[in-house]
């Protein structure tokens, strides 16, 4: 979950390191770092605990004058955030630097291995033994080939990994090896570029390679990029990926923060996805690369999914088991990779829903199903992500980059996917004809609109803040399918305010989250119009009997709700139930950051977390 970013070319490399490293500290922020070779034929650089800001102010006064460099932002795995534990880690002799992504899975054994050899390890991580392996090659039979050397290093690990390696005597030079953790590499006049993402690189040009798994890069002054296989042997550059945004998409663009801009991006997002999508033959989903026959044969749904994306995927089950009338199996992908009981026929359909395309549990559950026999099918916002290119077919949400940590506009755009997904089954199930498949889809186009009509209500969920402004806990209530929003509002407010919050199926209150509630406890109940609305009412009341104070996300008109509650987040008539979760949950993403700003956290960049989460 940790970010890199390397260039060697004509131009000093700090300032591209440092702003790249700007754009990737969504992929961890306890600590940073950068190596820089100069120009007297030695590494020097700068690293240190805290954010990427801290070592832009170090980096100021190091004079750090050169045109290779390597530079680092870490999610810590191995090793507290301390300024010895921050990338880059070097060899003894000083003179190789690596900054790492990934996990070593046997580093206690090299430590011990290299400590033997007589290597003095300074660091309590695992990917300090990476530089120490390479320091050993070197002095060995690969001695004047970094690649080489890089290679028989990269043999003795285990795990995963994606580096950038420098070398005081291999000037000009960046060696890169991948192994499930992403990296990418570009070439242009001005040098060559690594990068977790293409994030960085959007600045530098709208063409990337992205290494496979095994692969070996060299980056050469001149812009030169030369790709091996495990083996050594060179091989064919990878086609390119075109990114398809501007470096601007990834900036403020003078809002608050991220995710205030990523909220207001909601609807252009879900219309880029929905533009073009009804054919003259219905639901048009060229990408899943699915006959109608086949899709037709379908017989289960497995959809597999971590974090936010599993919640996407418990409403995805929803849309499908009603509109396709197929049965769908939901599981946390952390949990799927260990399960027995896993049934795969010829005709089952595995949907993965992944962000960012490169979270390792749901890529581990897609090679499972695919081993089993199972068609793939990925739900992702990343171009040339790993999901994408593993999987049999692919639908992008075009949502954009997402810079906040806590997902937004990837979650809506994800149950925009599910649902045109749903759509195109039923059709080719026999489920729904036609002209109800336009209706559905007219419903759909509606939602950008709906949510524009919520995001200019923030007020609301500005004032309604103020009831958790010094709580310990609040309590989230949903019934059927909102049942799920409750559960993503609940996680929004954990993951950006540090307020412990708990999410249950409306009418569960009753054994055993009820003994939570007193006197000024905040909950937060989705009642819209529904066939499940006068439940949820009761429940509501329920609430209110033991003096807790309820937050109630309703629609327009609802007197009988307003009469109740002490706030209550309006939302406008959704023409399907099902959708009410689209336009609902942003009601819940505004109210968590007003929550969070109030108790003065950082709503972009929460404690522990990281956005990709790229390790198991």
């Amino acid at each position: 979950m940790c970010g890199i970013v390397g260039y060697t070319g004509s131009s000093q490399a700090i300032g591209y390191l440092l702003e790249g490293l700007k754009t990737l500290e969504y992929r961890g922020y306890d600590s940073a770092g950068v190596a820089v070779l100069g120009t007297d034929g030695a590494l020097h650089g700068v690293k240190c605990a805290g954010r990427v800001a801290t070592l832009v102010e170090r980096c100021e006064t190091a004079n750090l004058v050169g045109t290779t460099g390597i530079a680092h932002t870490r999610w810590a795995t191995h090793g507290a955030p301390t300024d010895r534990n921050s990338h880059p880690h070097r060899d003894c002799s000083g003179r190789i630097a690596v900054v790492h992504n990934g996990i070593i899975e046997n580093y206690r054994e090299l430590r011990a291995y290299l400590q033997r050899g007589g290597h003095t390890l300074v660091s309590e991580t695992d990917s300090e033994v990476i530089a120490h392996l390479i320091e050993d090659a070197w002095a060995g039979p690969s001695a004047g080939n970094l690649v080489g050397a890089v290679r028989n290093a990269v043999r003795r690990l285990e795990g995963s990994w994606a580096l950038a390696v420098v070398c005081a005597d291999a000037p000009g030079e960046i060696v890169c090896a991948r192994n499930g953790s992403p990296l990418v590499v570009a070439s242009t006049s001005e040098g060559a570029y690594a990068a977790s993402d293409v994030t960085p690189l959007a600045s530098v040009t709208s063409h990337v390679i992205q290494l496979e798994n095994g692969q070996l890069a060299r980056l050469e002054r001149g812009g030169r990029v030369t790709v091996f296989d495990a083996e050594g042997a060179e091989v064919d550059v990878p086609s390119t990926i075109d990114i398809d945004w501007d470096a601007s998409a990834a900036t403020l663009g003078g809002y608050a923060d991220f995710m205030a801009k990523e909220i207001a991006e909601q609807p252009e997002a879900i219309e880029r996805l929905l533009s073009g999508r009804m054919g003259a033959h219905g639901v048009t989903l060229d990408e899943l690369s699915m006959t109608g026959d086949e899709l037709a044969s379908v017989d289960r749904v497995y959809l597999i999914a971590c974090g936010t994306s599993y919640h996407v995927s418990l409403i995805a089950r929803t849309l499908i088991q009603t509109w396709a009338k197929v049965p769908v199996i939901c599981d946390y992908a952390s949990e799927f990779n260990y399960e027995n009981d896993v049934l795969v026929t010829p005709h089952t359909l595995g949907v993965i829903i992944t962000q960012s395309g490169e979270t390792a549990d749901t890529l581990t559950a897609a090679r499972r199903l695919k081993g089993m026999g199972c068609k793939v099918f990925a739900i992702t916002n990343v171009l040339g992500s790993t999901a994408a290119r593993e999987s049999d077919g692919v639908l992008y949400v075009q949502a954009g980059p997402e810079v906040c940590v806590a997902s937004t506009k990837a979650y809506t755009a994800q149950m925009v996917a599910s649902a045109l997904l749903a759509l195109r089954l039923a059709e080719a199930q026999g489920q729904m004809e036609r002209a109800e498949v336009e209706r559905r889809y007219g419903d759909l186009c509606r939602i950008p609109d709906l949510i524009r009509e919520v995001i200019s209500r923030s007020w609301q969920d500005k004032r309604a803040a103020q009831l958790f402004r010094r709580a310990h806990s609040a309590l989230f209530l949903g019934r059927g399918v909102n049942a799920t929003t409750a559960l993503e509002g609940a996680l929004k407010l954990k993951e950006i305010s540090y307020l412990h919050a708990e999410a249950y199926p409306a009418g569960e209150m009753k054994h055993g989250p009820i003994a939570l509630l007193e006197p000024g406890f905040p909950v937060v109940a989705i009642v819209p119009e529904d066939r499940v609305h006068d439940k949820t009412v009761s429940n509501i009341q329920e609430v209110i009997a033991r003096g807790a104070v309820c937050v109630a996300v309703a629609t327009d008109g609802d007197e009988a709700v307003a009469s109740l509650v002490e706030h209550v987040l309006w939302i406008p008539h959704v023409p399907d139930e099902l959708l009410v979760p689209i336009v609902a949950v942003v009601h819940l993403q505004m109210l968590a950051r007003h929550v969070a700003l109030l108790r003065g956290c950082d709503v972009d960049k929460p404690r522990n977390l990281a956005k990709s989460v790229t390790v198991e």
